[in-house]
């Protein structure tokens, strides 16, 4: 076996006793977890959720949401930032979406393999490996791991992943390191580390549950 597979289970198994099975919100229908998702691109998850519900309050279906006024859903997700950028790709998807099957539904997916999913969600513009492994994974229950800037980080500080690779090649590197069991855990738990403890500017080494297998701390001690 791999070292690096082993490594991989034993982070994994290393945060699951430290912060338990962790619990995840009421799955979103899927493209509900797609217009969430674009709206969570740099910004944070408060801003996204002010930004989501308030397309839900205004907007009854997601059809209407394809069809209103471009002006009318940048003004509404305002809260999410990046609104002139966003609130035009969500329509955009959305009527991609419908060109291609008809109605805003992706149940159909999960009739398919991971990777076929996975490139049919890809090929719009403006979702990327992270926002259709959200989706397969959460809204859809299928094996896929998001990378998002925090297990980016932290994967890179451990040494899971090479210093240069991309965040859309560490994608299936770090789907093949962990075992698709540990996928839902190991991702939330190694979110909640990068925003507790392996933080971008300061991180907390000495409160690590993985400080004696961590690279980055290793070679902070040497300087």
């Amino acid at each position: 076996m791999n070292p690096s597979v082993e490594f991989a289970a034993m982070v994994a198994e290393r945060l699951l006793t430290r912060y338990g099975e962790p619990e995840w919100r009421n799955p979103l229908p899927a493209i509900d977890e797609l217009v969430s998702t674009i709206l969570s691109q740099n910004t944070n998850d408060q801003n996204r959720d002010k930004a989501f519900f308030a397309l839900v309050d205004k907007y009854d279906t997601w059809e209407a949401v394809r069809v209103a006024p471009e002006a009318d859903v940048i003004e509404c997700i305002r809260p999410a930032g990046l609104g002139n950028q966003k609130g035009p790709r969500i329509q955009k998807v959305l009527n991609d979406i419908v060109a291609e099957r008809g109605k805003l539904d992706l149940g159909f997916l999960k009739e398919m393999g991971v990777e076929e999913a996975r490139n049919w969600l890809t090929h719009f513009n403006g979702v990327g490996p992270k926002t259709a492994a959200i989706v397969l994974c959460f809204s859809l229950g299928m094996p896929a791991f998001p990378v998002d800037t925090h297990i980016y980080r932290v994967s890179g500080r451990l040494g899971l992943r090479p210093e240069k690779i991309s965040v859309e090649d560490a994608h299936p590197l770090l789907e093949a390191l962990f075992a698709k069991d540990q996928y839902f855990q190991a991702h939330l738990n190694i979110i909640r580390l990068g925003r507790e403890v392996c933080q971008a500017r300061k991180p907390r080494c000495p409160d690590c549950a993985l400080v004696d297998m961590c690279k980055y701390s290793k070679n902070a001690q040497k300087l």
